[in-house]
């Protein structure tokens, strides 16, 4: 059986989800996210959740850990938004207060970019990447 270029096999998976997980609750950190909004964007239920995050976070070994395809897919999505707009706003408090804050740009409609992404879904988190990667060129 061969996978699809789309798809990660597991021994992949299992050496990116500790890295992973725990460069997004850094990131969640310095955005302030609360727990049910963790959750959400990452797309699992609070016990799913918190199994991983314990296993990664308290020394668990990151090979025992394999988050699924679609976190992972979530988790890169936070990075390449996280990249994006701190180039775009280079001040680390701007870039941080332009997430909380109420926004005018196409898709936001006066919500925050946290909020849009906290919603859980996938298609939002793949919006917010491709606008302001868009806003880099």
């Amino acid at each position: 059986m061969t996978n699809s270029p789309l798809q990660i096999p597991e021994d992949e998976r299992r050496t990116l989800s500790g890295p992973g997980l725990r460069t997004f609750e850094r990131i969640a950190d310095v955005w302030n996210l609360t727990e049910q909004q963790r959750c959400s964007i990452l797309g699992l239920d609070g016990p799913a959740y918190f199994r991983a995050l314990q296993a990664v976070m308290h020394g668990a070994n990151d090979e025992g850990v394999a988050l699924g395809q679609a976190v992972l897919e979530r988790i890169s999505h936070i990075l390449g938004i996280f990249k994006a707009i701190n180039i775009l706003m280079p001040v680390p408090e701007r870039a941080d207060e332009w997430m909380r804050k109420s926004n005018s740009a196409p898709g936001l409609e006066g919500r925050s970019a946290i909020d849009l992404i906290a919603n859980g879904n996938l298609s939002d988190l793949a919006f917010l990447r491709t606008y302001l990667q868009s806003q880099l060129t």
